[in-house]
């Protein structure tokens, strides 16, 4: 599952991929571009590996119940962001983490969560691992509490939106990776100029 940690992930009814990827422990991998006078650092693309076979083609991760007669020439179904952060997990994942928020925000009535538990977190992150972070801090490999499970969680290229997930099909015809499209570079980027 790709959701926005704060907003989605906390809703027991999401629902993950149709397509299963290979059950580990797997490092995620940001594509940072790197800041200039006007911006700061933007993540424009998370992957996670599940083995080291290469994508040969690309097809948009699905939890299958889009309506695939309603997309039109350019246009993806993605995730939803609406705190300015994304996050990677599984089902079982998923519900360990709903059980937490629901613990938290019983126990913490009047906070929400990124404010009364994350924002310190990144902070931290921040002063410990300070490059292509901004100062309140821009990904974190959260631990669960009380669990030894992790959920990486990071930036969303330009913030709120919605991005497409991909799963990336080694020769073979198996899922090798899955990649979080945040910032189509070339459209973002590029020169605008005509040649």
């Amino acid at each position: 599952m790709v959701r926005d940690p704060l907003v989605y992930l906390p809703n027991r009814n999401e629902r993950p991929y149709f397509q299963n990827a290979p059950a580990g422990k797997y490092e995620t991998e940001i594509c940072v571009i790197k800041s200039d006078d006007e911006d700061c650092d933007r993540y424009a693309a998370v992957r996670l590996r599940f083995n080291e076979k290469r994508a040969v083609r690309f097809y948009e991760a699905l939890v299958g119940n889009e309506n695939l007669e309603t997309l039109e020439e350019g246009d993806y179904f993605g995730f939803c962001v609406d705190a300015g952060l994304g996050c990677v997990c599984d089902e079982i994942i998923h519900r360990i983490y709903c059980d937490w928020d629901e613990q938290w925000r019983k126990d913490n009535p009047d906070d929400n969560p990124y404010d009364g538990y994350f924002a310190a977190l990144f902070k931290e992150n921040y002063y410990l691992h300070p490059e292509y972070q901004r100062a309140g801090g821009d990904w974190l490999n959260w631990q669960v509490p009380g669990t030894e499970y992790h959920i990486p969680i990071f930036q969303s290229g330009f913030g709120d939106g919605t991005y497409p997930v991909y799963w990336g099909i080694d020769e073979g015809g198996e899922i090798c990776q899955l990649v979080i499209q945040f910032i189509d570079i070339e459209l973002a980027y590029g020169n605008d100029e005509e040649n």
